[in-house]
């Protein structure tokens, strides 16, 4: 176990919890973890001359370069494959991690895996589900024990779950909860990747969000967790679409306020992983505007161009109460939004600094949340700080 013991100053608000971290996994965690007679076959790295890539069921995927560029500046950037030996060691290392982590500020860090993708599709895609079930398995015991396990106090255990099947979903979920899982990485949109929605008249999700509720774990969405990338145009610029991309976030909010969860579990909550903030205000009062207006034909189930039906009660829907009872945003820095919470609600946002991707805020994380948060009361900032992803995630950081 790490000694990597810190203290906080709660008056000047030392420190911050950052909800939305990544890791790059190293290459130990499926070789190790595997049974034998699967090692072969599981996620491993090979090298090919000066490539570097993990391969998995005949597939090669290299690194991505924006998605380790810790230490490196916004000029050196690239989307070109990085190897680890480049990377700065905090990327996969949870020890070295801590350094940059006390460096930045940060208390606290809950992270998305890498290899795995946003929720684990890589293993929904796999064609072989028995060790896919195995691979999800491994990750998770490495994330919990290993990873969260090197420093009691520092790491909140997020883990995925096998997309294919529910009923095998739940079970894990259950054992992971067991074990001191704290949230569940879950797609904001299932249908990209050829899954039913939330509003699938089967309640297919039901078995994973009663078993979230029943054990607290939080529904964790990352964007581009439904594989797809924004785009405005066939030719729009990257940069473009990449600032149009919190579209898909205020996507999954709507779709959830609408589902009828909120209504069927009253303890399911959710959180908007890298979708930033300062758009809520807006589709809160968009999506009112629409309920007013339109819900007296779907309640009386015309059909329009293909309307899908939902489960929700629309005779007495209270669609900024159930965003203030289940729904989480999180934001790297977001101007507009602080500026607007009193509309977005101050217990309804968590901050993060997205290390190591090419988005965050590190190693400057802490003094630019502070720049950030100053006009507002200090119980306030510390809620957006720290304290709303303590009372969440049930996680009190480890100080001494």
């Amino acid at each position: 176990m790490a000694d990597r013991s810190v203290e906080c100053d709660e008056e000047t608000e030392t420190w911050l919890i950052s909800v939305d971290d990544h890791v790059l996994e190293p290459a130990t965690v499926w070789q190790e973890r595997v049974p034998a007679k699967y090692r072969d076959a599981a996620p491993r790295i090979e090298r090919d001359g000066d490539d570097e890539f993990w391969v998995y069921e005949g597939r090669r995927l290299p690194t991505g370069g924006l998605g380790a560029v810790a230490g490196k500046a916004k000029e050196e950037f690239s989307p070109e494959p990085i190897q680890y030996r480049d990377m700065r060691p905090g990327c996969y290392d949870p020890i070295a991690r801590l350094d940059d982590m006390n460096q930045a500020g940060v208390i606290a860090s809950l992270c998305f895996p890498s290899f795995p993708r946003f929720c684990g599709q890589v293993f929904y895609e796999a064609s072989d589900r028995e060790l896919a079930l195995i691979c999800v398995r491994a990750y998770n015991d490495w994330m919990i024990d290993e990873w969260c396990g090197s420093a009691t106090g520092r790491y909140i255990p997020l883990i995925i779950i096998p997309l294919w099947d529910p009923i095998l979903a739940a079970v894990e979920m259950e054992r992971c909860a067991e074990k001191g899982a704290r949230g569940f990485c879950f797609s904001e949109n299932p249908a990209p990747l050829g899954l039913p929605t939330i509003h699938d008249p089967n309640r297919h999700w039901d078995p994973v969000m009663a078993t979230a509720e029943a054990t607290d774990l939080i529904v964790c969405m990352h964007v581009g967790s439904s594989s797809t990338i924004p785009s405005i145009t066939p030719d729009s610029p990257f940069m473009a679409n990449l600032a149009w991309g919190a579209n898909r976030t205020s996507g999954a909010m709507l779709s959830w306020l609408f589902s009828g969860y909120f209504q069927r579990m009253a303890n399911l909550k959710i959180a908007l992983s890298e979708g930033e903030i300062g758009w809520i205000p807006f589709f809160l009062e968009r999506a009112e505007q629409v309920y007013d207006k339109q819900r007296f034909w779907v309640k009386r189930g015309v059909q329009f161009e293909s309307h899908a039906r939902s489960d929700v009660d629309l005779e007495d829907l209270d669609l900024r109460q159930l965003y203030h009872d289940h729904v989480f945003g999180c934001f790297i820095d977001d101007i507009h939004g602080l500026k607007n919470l009193d509309e977005i609600g101050e217990d309804n946002v968590m901050i993060e600094t997205d290390y190591p991707h090419s988005d965050s805020t590190w190693p400057n994380s802490l003094k630019l949340a502070k720049d950030r948060v100053a006009h507002l009361d200090p119980v306030v900032q510390h809620k957006i700080l720290r304290g709303n992803a303590e009372a969440l995630f049930r996680f009190k950081p480890q100080m001494s």
